[in-house]
């Protein structure tokens, strides 16, 4: 045997044995959290949520955030169960599968199969918002496109050094946001506490006046997005070290610092603020504030965090993508071949590298999508999949199929129930938006239809398509294509 030959059949041997040992479970609840506050983006929430929340809601924008605190803690009980039960790859697309069958579970992979490149594309673009200044010659999609190719890049390497890159850019995002609560904490007002517990807001007449409730209610939508992320965890249940006993916990820290550190950076420049009209109406009010208390220096250095920030969360969806279509293509959910392809592991690195690495395919040309229109597709999708979990819970209950968690929701049915009527709720006030509201749903609702058409197709097509959960049935598909 030739050197040359030596080295090929250890290469061979090296991918065998990769695929037969599958995902691993290397990671410890610390890096499991990085990687979740990475889905979460804290500074997404407060830098560009949180804008947008000034300016519907005003200071108003403190009892929404809280009460999507609230609302969380019984959608964190619904993932913590179901991630504990079932700790496998392929997140909601799995959970749903296994307890509501592969309709449900198809529809779920068809809603993240649309939201994940959507939301790719959209946080690139958004990139040159903050990076814009320092490259005046490059246009968004110029600076989009780049950046969605780096972060799948990283994404497709290993789990350890995911961890190990968002951890840093967390600990820049995190320095960012207390900079912004210390200075409004230094220069808060003597009626900085009267703000936060009278709720104002800008009036279209000019000055300030009392936020409506209905009003208020309608950005409760804003505030769930701009902590949504906790349950993102449950797409690495198969890489995290006693993942029963993790994955709950992961979820509730993560929520509960993911609420924290949103909550007070807005919250300081809502008590320091000089004029709350201004602020309300500046395009972007956390950076003038920044910038009018704490000089061109400190607004440059939060808009690279904030950059960071955005970056941070594209690496944490495309490693969300790549495990989806991972677990999907394990279950021989697409045709043969992709099949074969999508379930192979990095022999280097151990990840679903090539999976990964298609979300680029998807996300670079949506870039050059109206971000009108990939907006209202992406709406209300969040909807869907809290309520199909809420069911799942319910569902799993009954049927005891999630006897053996050991995150099991308190005070059972509460927490489904609350999140169903939650949900319901901001259906209702999306079919009273006809503007905005009802498309959102109408294209939600299409996207869930396909994905159940799907399931109907695999079941008619595909018989050989079932959820799997370990490395021996992956290994079996990719040795089906051969060394």
């Amino acid at each position: 045997m030739t050197g040359r030959s030596a080295i090929a059949a250890f290469l061979r041997v090296s991918n065998k044995d990769r695929q037969k040992r599958g995902l691993q479970r290397v990671m410890g609840p610390y890096a499991a959290l990085l990687l979740t506050l990475a889905v979460l983006s804290p500074g997404l929430g407060v830098f560009i949520v949180g804008n947008d929340m000034l300016h519907q809601a005003g200071s108003g924008t403190i009892a929404c955030l809280l009460a999507a605190a609230a609302l969380g803690t019984a959608v964190a009980a619904l993932y913590a169960e179901l991630g504990s039960a079932f700790p496998h790859a392929g997140a909601e697309y799995t959970l749903a599968g296994r307890l509501l069958g592969a309709p449900a579970g198809f529809a779920m992979l068809a809603v993240y199969l649309v939201a994940l490149p959507i939301g790719m594309a959209v946080s690139g673009l958004g990139i040159a918002d903050y990076l814009g200044g320092m490259f005046p010659g490059l246009g968004e999609r110029q600076m989009a496109v780049p950046a969605i190719l780096a972060a799948v890049l990283i994404a497709a390497c290993s789990i350890r050094l995911n961890a190990t890159v968002t951890g840093v850019l967390v600990a820049a995002e995190l320095s960012a946001l207390a900079a912004t609560f210390a200075t409004g904490v230094v220069h808060m007002r003597a009626d900085g506490l009267h703000r936060l517990l009278h709720p104002s807001m800008a009036l279209a007449a000019g000055g300030v006046g009392r936020v409506p409730f209905a009003l208020l209610a309608v950005a409760c939508a804003s505030g769930i997005y701009a902590l949504n992320g906790y349950g993102g965890v449950v797409c690495f249940g198969e890489e995290i070290r006693n993942a029963d006993r993790n994955v709950g916990r992961v979820v509730y820290l993560a929520l509960l610092i993911g609420a924290a550190i949103v909550v007070l950076p807005l919250a300081g420049v809502l008590m320091a603020a000089p004029d709350l009209g201004q602020l309300y109406r500046a395009p972007a009010p956390i950076l003038d504030f920044l910038r009018a208390f704490g000089g061109g220096t400190l607004a440059l250095l939060v808009s690279l965090s904030v950059a960071g920030a955005v970056f941070n969360c594209m690496i944490a969806i495309a490693l969300s993508f790549g495990r989806m279509v991972f677990a999907a293509a394990r279950d021989q959910a697409w045709p043969a071949p992709l099949n074969q392809l999508f379930a192979r592991l990095s022999p280097r690195f151990g990840s679903p590298a090539i999976a990964t690495l298609v979300l680029a395919l998807v996300a670079v040309p949506l870039c050059f999508v109206n971000m009108k229109i990939l907006i209202m597709i992406n709406g209300n999708l969040n909807i869907a999949v809290y309520g199909v979990m809420a069911v799942c819970v319910l569902v799993g209950r009954r049927t005891g199929r999630t006897a053996h968690s050991r995150a099991r929701a308190p005070w059972h049915p509460l927490a489904p129930m609350i999140v169903l009527a939650a949900m319901a709720a901001l259906t209702l006030a999306d079919l009273m938006d006809p503007e905005s509201g009802r498309p959102a749903l109408l294209a939600g609702g299409l996207v869930i239809a396909a994905g159940a058409l799907y399931a109907a197709y695999v079941a008619r097509y595909n018989p050989a398509w079932q959820l799997r959960d370990g490395a021996t049935e992956a290994a079996a598909i990719v040795g089906q294509a051969g060394p």
